[in-house]
């Protein structure tokens, strides 16, 4: 698998196919997925406006690269702050950290884990992102407020109801009826909860 900024480039190449610079995306997601790749996904098709046929709309990718590119800016200006901060501490002699961070604990590209591919938060994703690494850096406790959208958790263990983040990451459980067919859809962006594109 290539780098991000390798398939990024592929994405926002107007000379490729469609479904050329669509698998590019698709690359990009798996790089960087804070939702986890299937809520990830849902959320760039809806966001970003994906057509079912690419060729009406093919900036809907750039649309996307370009969330996901914030988003993961984000995330490693922080992995880079944190970086510096153990260098430090393995040099003070402090060889196990003092708490994990969500990326390093799950994985930086799922820190706002949601096991529901159609429940997910609605902001931009670099948003979202950044409300989690501000309240984790704050304190808050995972199981008693959602780091995503602060809402407090009546039901510990379980999915927020208001956004679909779960504070167990993707060890969360999740099924349901019909769940592959409904993600066919999602992934051939045949959805019909899409905001209508402004003129």
């Amino acid at each position: 698998m290539t780098s991000f900024p390798a398939r990024a480039r592929r994405v926002r190449d107007s000379a490729l196919s469609p479904q050329r610079r669509l698998y590019a995306l698709r690359e990009c997601a798996l790089h960087c997925a804070p939702y986890g790749f299937r809520a990830t996904w849902h959320h760039l098709v809806v966001a970003a406006r994906i057509p079912r046929r690419l060729t009406d709309d093919l900036d809907a990718l750039v649309r996307a690269a370009d969330e996901l590119q914030r988003t993961r800016d984000v995330v490693l200006h922080r992995a880079q702050e944190y970086a510096a901060l153990r260098r430090r501490e393995k040099a003070a002699g402090m060889r196990t950290p003092r708490t994990l961070s969500p990326w390093n604990s799950w994985g930086w590209s799922r820190i706002a884990y949601c096991p529901d591919p159609e429940h997910h938060p609605t902001e931009p994703l670099a948003t979202v992102v950044q409300a989690v690494l501000d309240r984790h850096d704050a304190g808050i406790n995972p199981d008693r407020h959602c780091l995503a959208c602060g809402t407090e958790r009546r039901r510990p263990g379980h999915a927020c109801p208001t956004c679909g983040v779960h504070p167990d990451g993707p060890a969360a459980p999740w099924r349901a009826s019909q769940a592959e067919e409904r993600w066919q859809q999602v992934w051939h962006r045949e959805l019909d909860d899409r905001p209508t594109p402004v003129p």
